[in-house]
């Protein structure tokens, strides 16, 4: 086999860091979260399924990121990073749910309403959404201000909450099977998707003490990334390789979903996308090779099959 271009190079050196992220955020949540043995037992294994299902950790690996650009140790902003993933992976529940998507596997699996029913996977993604805030609280511990984690706090609650990502869900439920302007579609994605990136990025900011057209320039940068992130992801349900993705594809056309490439035809999406990732990089000119796990996770989106 040939080696790898400096183009490939780079982007495997990448998956790596994101990988290394993901190892020591996954280390965290099993810290965080009420282990196996915990009455009443169901509950904490339904989370602990649904949290350790395989996901890429990309919340919370930018809010690590983040901090670390900017000089502070991202050992510390663990709670931040772990809190997102709960929420995150709360959404994942939600959403799967036969009242929402109905969606039998994520990732390979059985979604957790199909393993622990309906009733414990509501429940489970509930306890994932409140452990989420109590573990914002352990910053305290790491020796941040108060009013640094009760800002990060406020921001990710916004960003979660009906004007950020249930708004956009919400949207999106409203919009399937009408037809809608671009307008609205920005709406859904920039809230649904686009919300918790923005909140990732900002959390690590605040934490190390950013300036304000620091945080300007990182919301610019995760508002362009969750845009480009969910065009990809209406691509692959169109697209993608069943088998990579680990769930049904074709699930967005069948529901009549409001995506781009239905509003805009694939090849056009695709270059939304691609343009959406070209600002990306350039938003981040000003930080130098210090944004370079940024840059790579922009790149990576145009190439991602799951």
């Amino acid at each position: 086999m040939a080696a790898p271009g400096p183009g490939g190079q780079i982007e495997m050196n990448w998956k790596e860091e994101l990988f290394c992220k993901a190892e020591i955020i996954d280390q965290a949540l099993d810290r965080f979260l009420p282990p196996l043995s915990a009455y009443p037992q169901v509950v904490h294994e339904a989370m602990r399924y649904s949290i350790f299902a395989g996901g890429k950790r990309l919340r919370g690996a930018f809010v690590l990121s983040a901090a670390g650009m900017l000089g502070t140790d991202e050992n510390r902003v663990l709670p931040a990073a772990a809190a997102l993933e709960m929420i995150h992976t709360y959404s994942l529940i939600h959403d799967d749910l036969p009242a929402m998507d109905d969606d039998d596997y994520r990732r390979s699996k059985p979604t957790c309403h199909r393993v622990f029913g309906e009733a414990v996977a509501i429940l489970a993604g509930d306890a994932l959404l409140t452990k989420a805030f109590e573990t914002l609280c352990l910053l305290y511990e790491e020796g941040f201000a108060a009013n640094d984690v009760l800002q990060v706090t406020r921001e990710i609650a916004a960003a979660a909450g009906s004007n950020g990502m249930i708004g956009g869900q919400v949207v999106d439920l409203d919009s399937e099977g009408i037809e809608i302007t671009g307008d609205i579609l920005e709406y859904i994605h920039s809230h649904k998707t686009g919300a918790l990136f923005t909140a990732a990025v900002r959390s690590g900011a605040l934490l190390a003490g950013a300036e304000d057209e620091e945080l300007h320039v990182l919301s610019e940068y995760a508002a362009a990334f969750g845009l480009a992130f969910q065009i990809t992801d209406d691509l692959l349900d169109l697209t993608g390789d069943e088998k990579k993705l680990g769930k049904k594809t074709g699930r967005d056309l069948a529901k009549k979903k409001a995506t781009y490439p239905g509003l805009l035809g694939k090849e056009q999406a695709g270059q939304l996308a691609a343009d959406q990732v070209k600002k990306c990089i350039m938003s981040l000119t000003s930080f130098g090779p210090k944004a370079d796990f940024l840059r790579g996770a922009a790149n990576y989106i145009l190439s991602r099959e799951s």
